[in-house]
């Protein structure tokens, strides 16, 4: 089974003329693709029959996928403070989840001090009155690090898309002269000060989000 502009098994014996099923690519033609299969009589019926049993474990895990997100689902909306922070960009169910889980605002003096502990903070590497910010360290809760710069490397995938309302001065500017490796930890620096504000403020989040949030 091989996936690339089509999804297509290809089957070659002495015994049978070459047989070739083709199905559109994606996850969900996956079904399509195996009825297809099941009624190509050129293929070797071992063939069929282990593709089979390869289809059975996909419906299986394809319903364990839905179960767990129905779940998922379901403490989101239980939890009045998850529902705050996912509409941050870069921000979505699982990442206000885990800081709802894991982070206590009254801990941390300000969003700073949370990013900090998260371990967002870069490396200053200053000399002769230059200041040169450089990689994160692996210290801090390396779970929610990990979220965080994913989820802001998702928003900076679609920001440099032409329109697209991620694309704010802010993140555009660092864009033009950083890599996009070290934007996206300072995004993520900054999603987590955001998070910081609206946890210990309880207010909605807004496109120009809270002041504090940033400059403290």
């Amino acid at each position: 089974m091989t996936t690339s502009a089509e999804t297509a098994v290809v089957c070659d014996s002495s015994q049978y003329l070459p047989a070739e099923v083709i199905a559109a690519k994606g996850i969900s033609r996956i079904a399509a693709l195996l009825e297809a299969i099941k009624a190509e009589s050129t293929i070797p019926r071992e063939a069929r029959e282990m593709l089979a049993l390869l289809g059975q474990e996909i419906e299986h895990l394809d319903t364990r996928i839905k179960e767990l997100e129905a779940k998922l689902s379901a403490a989101h909306k239980a939890s009045a403070i998850r529902q705050l922070l996912a509409p941050i960009p870069g921000i979505g169910p699982i990442i206000a989840l885990t800081l709802a889980t894991e982070v206590d605002p009254s801990a941390f003096e300000s969003g700073r001090h949370l990013a900090a502990w998260i371990g967002l903070t870069p490396k200053d590497h200053s000399t002769g009155g230059k200041q040169r910010m450089g990689g994160i360290s692996r210290a801090g809760h390396e779970r929610l690090r990990q979220l965080l710069v994913t989820g802001a490397t998702a928003v900076i995938k679609l920001a440099t898309r032409p329109g697209n309302k991620l694309a704010t001065e802010w993140l555009l500017k660092r864009l033009q002269h950083k890599p996009r490796k070290l934007v996206a930890i300072a995004l993520a620096n900054k999603m987590a000060r955001i998070a910081w504000a609206i946890m210990k403020s309880g207010e909605a989040y807004r496109h120009q989000p809270i002041a504090d949030a940033l400059s403290a």
